[in-house]
């Protein structure tokens, strides 16, 4: 029977395996409460639910399918996105989510040992990736304006391995215009770069034009924003041919059936319901214009976001104040304690009445801290 040297204690033996262990820090999603009364704003999930298709679709599925992989290559899908957006079905490529996809075309084109490039205040799993894969990486800091700067991009001292950045930018919602990605895209045409386009349908304009130009350009897009199917998980790359081919050879290697059978279903259903989706933005973003002229009345202030959600700060409430009272309010918005936003609140937009509830209450909460503000102040 085996055991350990007198002078070796149990404990420190059995925690060696620990030195060989991959040590990363994880990405913290967005909290999920789970309360009938709230209001929630923290996750930038869509208010509304998806296309009546998407429930016609899973309630037509044969229970017999269930016992059988679903299609390797996610056929159905694959066609449906390859007709909407006009491209060939080698262009695209379908994972597990918008990070499902990331994930992968981070293992697959930054392998060059030279850092990649992606801003400082942006989503933040693109480190985390990074450090997952042992990718060398560079953050480029936004500008005063929280904007990205083309340049930092085209003449950064160091050579990258690589571009991402998304487009709009998260959390601040800003949109880079379209001849400032193109330069980014042409003076990088030896390295991928990956305009990561979450929040895009919400009045940003989308990349997608420049693959005909760029076979270096990586377009993902997920069905977890404007089309209500965060519970779903289903996300894609638009890219050239050679690029979906490299992509669909990592996946391969490293799980076979990504797509189930439920999510082949729901996400064409939802791509062929055009007039439903159009009409499901165009709630969101009226609602998103009418929370800005609230908010800006309320004293606070903002850019102009291009998603579906503000990033804002207030004129003298301090934002982990108002996070804090909002939370006691059953009200979720995001906040993040990290450096140049940590006065910022992140503030999806709900429906029109969860937006008119939650401005509601933040007229009477800072007309209240008004008083104790100006109250100390003359004293």
């Amino acid at each position: 029977m085996y055991s350990l040297p007198p002078e070796m204690p149990w404990y420190i033996k059995m925690r060696e395996w620990e030195n060989k262990v991959l040590k990363v820090i994880p990405y913290t999603p967005g909290e999920q409460p789970n309360e009938p009364d709230m209001i929630k704003l923290n996750t930038n999930e869509n208010p509304y639910p998806p296309s009546p298709r998407v429930m016609e679709a899973l309630r037509n599925l044969k229970p017999e399918s269930m016992k059988l992989y679903p299609d390797p290559t996610a056929g159905t899908l694959v066609r449906a996105l390859a007709r909407y957006h006009g491209l060939d079905e080698s262009r695209v490529f379908v994972g597990v989510g918008s990070d499902d996809v990331l994930a992968m075309c981070f293992l697959t084109f930054f392998q060059s040992g030279k850092p990649i490039l992606f801003p400082d205040i942006t989503y933040s799993f693109y480190d985390v990736w990074a450090d997952l894969f042992r990718i060398p990486y560079k953050r480029i800091p936004l500008n005063e304006k929280f904007e990205i700067e083309k340049e930092d991009y085209i003449s950064n001292e160091e050579e990258s391995g690589g571009i991402i950045f998304p487009n709009p930018n998260a959390p601040t919602g800003i949109e880079l215009g379209q001849d400032e990605i193109e330069e980014i895209v042409r003076k990088n045409h030896d390295k991928i770069v990956i305009v990561d386009e979450a929040y895009v349908d919400f009045g940003a304009v989308s990349a997608e034009h420049l693959l005909g130009r760029y076979d270096n350009l990586i377009v993902v897009r997920t069905f977890s924003k404007s089309r209500a199917l965060a519970g779903m998980r289903i996300g894609y790359a638009l890219g050239s041919p050679e690029a979906i081919r490299y992509l669909n050879d990592a996946k391969y290697s490293f799980n076979s059936y990504t797509m189930d059978q439920t999510a082949l279903a729901a996400g064409t259903a939802s791509v062929e319901d055009e007039e439903y989706f159009r009409e499901m933005l165009g709630k969101v973003i009226s609602t998103r214009e009418w929370t800005k002229r609230e908010l800006k009345r309320l004293g606070f202030s903002f850019a102009d976001s291009k998603s579906n959600f503000l990033f804002a700060t207030h004129s003298f409430c301090p934002a982990k104040q108002l996070f804090q009272a909002l939370r006691q309010a059953h009200i979720y918005v995001r906040y993040f304690e990290k450096p140049r936003i940590d006065n910022y609140l992140r503030i999806t937009i709900g429906t029109q009445a969860e937006m008119e509830a939650f401005v509601g209450f933040l007229e009477k909460y800072l007309a209240d801290v008004r008083g104790d503000f100006e109250q100390k102040r003359t004293e």
